[in-house]
């Protein structure tokens, strides 16, 4: 299928060609008729994607500071490589959708195919979309119409925060195309608008809608005009939906509203407030945040847990709804906003009129009634002409499943130049393989991951995808007779690890999971000092704070950080030892019960040998301070690992400290080890019951 795509490295604008998606887990699956380009995000996007490196660094000069940092920390080429691996990474366009549903997830009740539905997807032939970010259209709003409904969602969930009553005066900064659908909705709601811009053409638009505007310029007052429209009260609300990096709108606005007015900033705009304008009225000021509550909340986009109405009345999805509404009772016209429609093929074209055009408001992308069709021959799987690559291959048939930040900035190279030769690159969405496929030089990407199990596909599967599915995937590729390289975690449970173990008695397969950090170069020469006697180690873990909502954070789907992070420092204690691990304590905080994780905690080992290790594991720390430092006590001597980039000692004679330019944690030697045991029929590089031993040990540590 065809989708819009943006090279952030390039800037330029494409029509790529990849798999049709798969129907997740609370998804449905839309066949796109027409999709329309914001002309303020998107705007933004592509004009940052085709600025010179150094716009984009003074654009981002946050972005600029991480990477310095990056840079001291773990050295200019790790740094120089994450900036490269970022700007490569291509970005999907788009989040106004209108089509037809083909296909639901089987949880998904209230939808069903063939019905008429508008969704934040983007611009794609086919897209899959949470339920709670799709709703259905009336029978009497057309496809041209609805496909406005997300961006009149954000107009209408500012003007919800600004609480307007019948009769106030409100004013509206920035008459682009959420300006204008702003307008309409504060007049629906009784209010007076009064719209003002810089750019006279958009003014003229804004009175066809019943909105009195004015013309910003050099010579403009708009301060006198607000008080004679008054009688010198000023105005009640002020919504600023601008897009500029000057604070002037903030400025007007707190000059241009009565005592203890309220703005509201739905567009983006400089924040360079000036407290006495704000403290003399007692003005109120808040910002909105897109299309309503709901918005980047994983338990209510993801697992569609709505909010009661009766404690949130409107909701983004509820949103949606009204805006449909007002569309067909007419409150809400959306036909004149369209300044142009392009073809999806032209697609690139409407992006140049986007840039070239600052006038232009709605551009729609049409799409053709084509054949394509979730049964079409290769919708699901897409042949792939790689990108010239010429390397030594030691392991043929090897297909990843996953394809996250992880898997395509480390682990996907650290195979390409270990040696692998690449079959098949699988997600259930398939932008991102695409591109990730063709620039390794993967001879497929596909969307259907049971393809990879079937008989006669590559012999060896690479798991690279969140870690709830790590243990049902291994253990239906043991199944399927396939060696398989799983990243870390094992699993997520005591019965999950289990199964495992008995598939592994029963199998030929090779097992291996990802843990790194003992294949470092640093690490290896490192044991070559380490004698037999007992050692003691203190790791410490710079880990850093992860939001609350982040997946791995989810102890159904992550794991949490103990299952999730610390099996690799666990694993790394285990292999300098080489004694089984005899004991194993948490201190952290108090667990509350089975599902609860925490996210700093000490973990402290005994081992048969008599060694002991400290694992500090703290999330509560800076990324101005390395993420992780080893030190071992053996025998009257001290070494230390500094993360991953240095090694050094004290009571070893003629040792001399070991400098890596750049941080080195082990992942080729490791992806390098696993394909070498692959090729010489070997065992394993990480004897298996070193594995379950870890895993077993961190898994026991959980409250039951």
């Amino acid at each position: 299928m065809k989708q819009v795509v943006q090279n952030l490295n390039t800037g330029i604008s494409t029509i790529a060609e990849v798999p049709i998606p798969s129907v997740e887990e609370g998804h449905v699956l839309i066949k796109t008729t027409c999709s329309l380009i914001s002309s303020g995000t998107e705007r933004m996007v592509v004009d940052f994607a085709r600025s010179s490196l150094l716009q984009k660094a003074i654009k981002q000069p946050e972005r600029v500071s991480d990477v310095f940092n990056k840079a001291r920390i773990d050295g200019p080429l790790t740094a120089y490589a994450a900036v490269q691996s970022k700007l490569q990474e291509p970005m999907p366009l788009g989040y106004c959708n209108v089509g037809t549903v083909v296909d639901t997830c089987p949880t998904v009740t209230d939808l069903s195919v063939g019905d008429r539905v508008l969704s934040n997807g983007c611009h794609a032939e086919f897209v899959s979309v949470p339920r709670n970010l799709c709703a259905l259209i009336p029978d009497d709003v057309d496809d041209e119409d609805a496909v406005f409904t997300v961006l009149s969602s954000i107009a209408l969930q500012g003007i919800r925060l600004s609480n307007p009553t019948f009769g106030e005066v409100y004013v509206v900064s920035g008459l682009g195309l959420i300006g204008l659908l702003t307008c309409q909705l504060l007049k629906a709601n009784g209010c007076e608008v009064i719209g003002i811009d810089p750019d006279p053409v958009k003014c003229t638009l804004s009175e066809d809608f019943g909105v009195i505007s004015f013309h910003l310029s050099p010579d403009s007052d708009f301060h006198s005009f607000i008080n004679n429209f008054t009688n010198n009260i000023g105005a009640d609300a002020f919504v600023v939906t601008a897009s500029t990096s000057s604070s002037d709108p903030m400025h007007l606005a707190a000059r241009s509203l009565r005592k203890r007015g309220r703005i509201i900033l739905v567009g983006v705009t400089g924040l360079d407030l000036k407290r006495e304008l704000l403290y003399e009225k007692e003005l109120s000021f808040q910002v909105s945040c897109s299309y309503g509550p709901g918005r980047y909340d994983p338990e209510y986009e993801l697992l569609g847990n709505d909010y009661p109405i009766g404690f949130v009345r409107w909701t983004e999805n509820r949103n949606f709804q009204a805006c449909l509404r007002a569309m067909s009772n007419n409150s809400l016209s959306c036909s004149p906003l369209i300044s142009s429609r392009f073809e999806i093929n032209d697609a690139s074209s409407a992006y140049d009129t986007l840039i070239s055009s600052p006038s232009s408001l709605g551009i729609l992308l049409k799409y053709p009634d084509s054949s394509l069709t979730l049964d079409s021959s290769g919708s699901r799987t897409l042949s792939l002409t790689p990108d010239s690559i010429s390397r030594p291959v030691i392991q043929p048939g090897l297909s990843f499943i996953g394809v996250g930040s992880y898997a395509s900035s480390v682990l996907i190279p650290a195979f390409s130049k270990a040696g692998a030769e690449f079959d098949t690159l699988s997600s259930r969405r398939g932008f991102t393989p695409s591109f990730v496929g063709r620039r390794f030089g993967f001879k497929s990407v596909t969307t259907d991951i049971d393809c990879l199990f079937s008989p006669g596909s590559s012999p060896t599967l690479v798991i690279s995808t969140r870690h709830n599915s790590h243990a049902s995937l291994v253990s239906r590729a043991l199944k399927a007779g396939k060696n398989v390289f799983v990243e870390k975690p094992l699993c997520l449970t005591l019965a999950e690890l289990e199964e495992i173990e008995s598939l592994t008695l029963e199998s030929r397969s090779t097992l291996m999971v990802g843990f790194n950090r003992r294949f470092s170069p640093l690490v290896t020469s490192l044991r070559g000092y380490l004698s037999n006697t007992p050692k003691s180690f203190v790791y410490t873990i710079n880990s850093g704070q992860l939001p609350d909502a982040h997946w791995l954070n989810d102890p159904l789907v992550g794991g949490g950080r103990l299952l999730g992070e610390a099996c690799h420092f666990v694993d790394l204690l285990r292999f300098l030892t080489s004694s089984p691990i005899l004991d194993i304590q948490i201190l952290s905080r108090p667990l509350t019960g089975p599902l609860d994780r925490p996210q700093t905690f000490i973990l402290s080992i005994s081992f048969a040998d008599g060694s002991v290790g400290s694992i500090n594991y703290y999330s509560n720390g800076t990324k101005y301070f390395p993420k992780e430092r080893l030190e071992i006590f053996s025998s009257g001597r001290i070494f230390r690992i500094d993360n991953f980039r240095k090694l050094s000692a004290w009571g070893v004679d003629g040792f001399k400290t070991k400098r890596l330019w750049s941080q080195d944690k082990g992942q080729l030697a490791c992806c390098s080890s696993f394909l070498e045991s692959l090729s010489k029929a070997g065992p394993p590089p990480i004897p298996l019951q070193e594995i379950f031993e870890v895993q077993r040990a961190l898994l026991k540590l959980l409250p039951s």
